[in-house]
């Protein structure tokens, strides 16, 4: 069997070998796929494991021996299901692996932005400290977030978990959720949308990104906001209107952003938000932890080994 990896550096860049992979066949492993590459690639493949290299129906009625995609993350937006469903071929993805290492990043975020953790190392680094009159030194706010209200919109598994660490901080936990009231825990409050955005100090994105929430941050619930609160994306960089972002950190209407995710990505240097202060961007690497990427790798492997043995785990098209 031969098994083709497309884009394999983001998830493996060197630190361990695919000798898993290796065991279950023939292993083709590729840093970078460009699209144009793709079919010359996985022509003979009857498994390719895919990240971001987007396979669509064009591509899959091109390779005839395919029977198996592995999908490298928890998104499957990069395949085309309708073709794949047609062909008789499996589609399967990796969920959940990745979730406190994005908790940890979306409470990195905002700690970083009540305490500028970064802005005062900098300083101090700087000399700036050392010019002082006093043995202390600040020149932001610095805010404590006990008694702070955090609105969760979306309460996966990546939702719960940065609640709970927000809970554990002190902070009341209010959510938007389509669970049922019943299923949250019973100092949480559920709310709609609109009651979030209006009355939480920091709002925290924990969805996936659809047609009917694409850019549903925008000048509307930024507006809701309270003076001086918090915005922070780990989840789906279009789920913001950057435009109406960009003018609410301008405004001073919102204290700061911290994203980890962009519309487009890498970001292009003419997005404006790289020239605010008070946005703070990190290049897509919530999900990046090495425990978390080795989780990745392992629960793929497993994915086609149980696909190898008649049964299927994970198979998006089940679901």
């Amino acid at each position: 069997m031969k098994i083709v990896v497309l884009d394999a550096y983001t998830l493996n860049p060197g630190e361990r070998r695919w000798e898993e992979l290796e065991e279950l066949g023939e292993v083709v492993v590729h840093d970078r796929t460009a699209q144009l590459d793709v079919v010359r690639r996985a022509k003979d493949a009857e498994v390719v494991l895919t990240n971001k290299t987007i396979l669509d129906g064009f591509i899959l009625n091109l390779l005839p021996k395919l029977k198996y995609i592995g999908v490298l993350a928890t998104g499957y937006n990069v395949v085309d299901l309708d073709v794949a469903r047609q062909r008789g071929i499996v589609v399967t993805n990796i969920p959940a692996y990745s979730t406190q290492s994005v908790a940890q990043m979306a409470i990195a975020h905002l700690l970083n932005i009540t305490q500028r953790v970064a802005h005062y190392a900098h300083e101090v680094h700087n000399g700036v400290w050392s010019a002082q009159p006093d043995f202390c030194y600040w020149n932001t706010p610095l805010i404590e977030l006990a008694g702070k209200k955090i609105g969760i919109v979306g309460f996966g598994n990546t939702g719960q978990a940065t609640a709970q660490i927000a809970e554990a901080l002190g902070m009341e936990v209010w959510v938007y959720t389509s669970k049922p009231k019943k299923s949250l825990p019973k100092k949480y409050q559920k709310v709609t949308l609109n009651e979030l955005f209006s009355a939480c100090d920091v709002v925290s994105l924990h969805c996936p990104l659809t047609a009917e929430n694409k850019e549903m941050v925008n000048s509307f619930r930024l507006s809701l906001m309270k003076q001086g609160a918090i915005l922070i994306n780990t989840s789906r960089g279009g789920l913001i209107d950057e435009k109406a972002l960009e003018q609410a950190l301008l405004s001073g209407k919102l204290l700061g952003a911290g994203l980890d995710v962009l519309s487009s990505e890498p970001v292009p240097n003419g997005n404006p938000l790289l020239k605010l202060k008070n946005c703070f961007i990190t290049p897509h690497i919530a999900w990046a932890t090495r425990e978390s990427r080795m989780r990745l790798m392992n629960q793929a492997v497993e994915n086609l080994k149980a696909w190898m043995e008649g049964r299927t785990i994970n198979n998006v098209l089940e679901i």
